[in-house]
This record gives structure tokens, C-alpha cells and sequence, in this order.
């Protein structure tokens, strides 16, 4: 588990993401919990020549291949079919990574039944060629199929997470993430409570996300949520699964993408060229 935000404002958007990844291992009953490791890279710059970054969530590799090197791979993969100068989309890059790593989870988990394979998700934002306003898209793998949806157009703004979504739900939204269930515990009909979870969405949250604010206060009130969770969880019972070093990143129409907040392994001095 992990928390994996997107902030999108006027002025560009933001990613972050804490540093903990979960490890499991499919089984007949399920994925079996290895470890949880405080060190994972989950936010990535997808094409070093645009403005587009990715964030990850769910396990943390496909087979014996880390999600990080795996998307370093597409990476790679696509700097050589796309240049700056040329037209492409988010959606179209948002397909062709999807068809990129569908059939790595097919190859890693062949023989698993489908609902026993691991989640893991994606969000890929930033700009389509010649857009003035960034969009978001998001890449779900679950139970054998990946699935690709719009996660925020270009007339959109707000936050989005993905991961361990609880404390973030409850400072944001105004209600848990457990409120459907408690409704349904005291008999309330399907319909009424789909009502109240509407009315609840439209009186009870926080406006934390102005589609005017500075990329700057973006970038602290990322980081302020990525905190809150880790707190949260941290003095929570459970698996600590959002923990280690925050990570973020900005995307703008002129600046690109830019990088915040990053942890290293390596030493800068001693690797000019990592």
C-alpha cells in the first residue's frame, strides 16, 4: 500500500507519493504478504524530453522486475518513438503503456487465477502536445485486465489519491471511507445511501484545492497530505504501509517537470551521471 497524489491546479500539477511498497506473493488463496520496504521509487519522469510524469501504487513489481525498472523501460522505450517537436496525447501514451505491461503481468502471473494476481495502478499527468492545461489518466491492473480511464480533463482541478485513502478521506471529503458499510449495517436502502454519500460530497468538504493557487503552495500542501497519512497509518493498528521519504514533483506548461523532493541511493558527488 502507499499514498499516491495528483494536485492539479491552473498553474500545472503535482505529484507525491511517500517511499513504502508492499510486497506479496500470489497464491492459491490469495497474495501472501512478504514485507513492506521504505525505500521504493513510485514517482517517475515518464519522457525526459516532455512535460509528463507517472505515479504508482499497489505492489510493487511485476514478477522479478521492479515497477521502477519496468517503467524505466518504457521509458526508455518511448523516447526513441516520441520527440518534443512531434504531436501525441495523454491517452495515446496512456494506451501504448497499457499494452506495454499487460503482457509483462500476463508472462509474471501465467497460471494464477485472475483475481489472485496483485493490484497495482497508475496515474500518467502532464501535458499533451500543444495543450495549454495538463489532464490526467489513469492505468489500473486488477484481477487479469488493465483498464484505462480519464482520470482529470483539462477543465478540471482538485486532488486525487490513490493507496490508503482513509485519513485523507476524512480531512478532505469530511466522512470515512467505512460510512457506505455503516449505513448498510443500519438497514438504510442501497438508493438512500447512494443520496447521502451525494449530499455528503457536495456539503461536507474542505476546498483545501483552489484552481488559482501558486504551484508553490501546491507543492506544501502535498506534502502536508503525504504527512497526514503517514501519521495517520503510523498510529493506526496494522501494517506501517505508507511510511519512508517523501517524493514530489511539479509539471508546469513552461518549467516541465521538475523535481521537488527526491531521495537518492547513490551518492551525487561520486556520480556525476546518475
Amino acid at each position: 500500500m502507499t499514498l499516491a497524489l495528483s494536485i492539479k491546479v491552473n498553474d500545472g500539477i503535482v505529484l507525491a507519493t511517500d517511499s513504502a511498497t508492499t510486497i506479496t506473493q500470489p497464491g492459491a488463496n490469495g497474495s501472501q504478504f512478504l514485507n513492506v520496504y521504505e525505500n521504493a521509487n513510485k514517482i517517475f519522469h515518464l519522457h525526459k524530453g516532455l512535460p509528463i510524469g507517472i505515479i504508482t501504487w499497489g505492489n510493487g513489481g511485476i514478477g522479478n522486475a521492479s515497477i521502477g525498472t519496468v517503467i524505466k523501460d518504457f521509458r526508455k522505450k518511448i523516447m526513441t518513438e516520441i520527440f518534443s517537436d512531434q504531436p501525441y496525447t495523454l491517452e495515446s501514451l496512456s494506451m501504448q503503456f497499457k499494452d506495454y505491461i499487460l503482457p509483462l503481468y500476463n508472462e509474471a502471473y501465467n497460471g494464477i487465477q485472475p483475481q489472485s494476481r496483485p493490484f497495482t495502478g497508475f496515474t500518467i499527468s502532464g501535458y499533451s502536445h500543444n495543450e495549454s492545461q495538463p489532464e490526467e489518466w489513469r492505468i489500473n491492473y486488477e484481477s487479469g485486465d488493465c483498464n484505462v480511464t480519464q482520470l482529470s480533463s483539462t477543465q478540471r482541478t482538485g486532488a486525487s489519491w490513490s493507496g490508503q485513502p482513509e485519513a485523507l478521506n476524512r480531512l478532505v471529503k469530511g466522512y470515512s471511507t467505512g460510512l457506505e458499510q455503516v449505513l448498510t449495517m443500519c438497514g438504510i436502502e442501497r438508493a438512500k445511501i447512494g443520496e447521502i454519500i451525494k449530499v455528503a460530497d457536495e456539503n461536507l468538504q474542505t476546498p483545501f484545492v483552489i484552481p488559482s493557487m501558486p504551484i508553490a503552495d501546491v507543492i506544501d500542501l502535498a506534502e502536508y497530505f503525504i504527512d497526514l497519512t503517514t501519521k495517520y497509518v503510523k498510529y493506526s493498528p496494522g501494517i506501517q504501509s505508507v511510511g519512508g521519504p517523501v517524493e514530489i514533483a511539479s509539471i508546469t506548461k513552461h518549467e516541465g517537470y521538475k523535481w521537488i523532493k527526491r531521495k537518492l541511493y547513490f551518492n551525487k558527488s561520486i556520480n556525476m551521471e546518475g
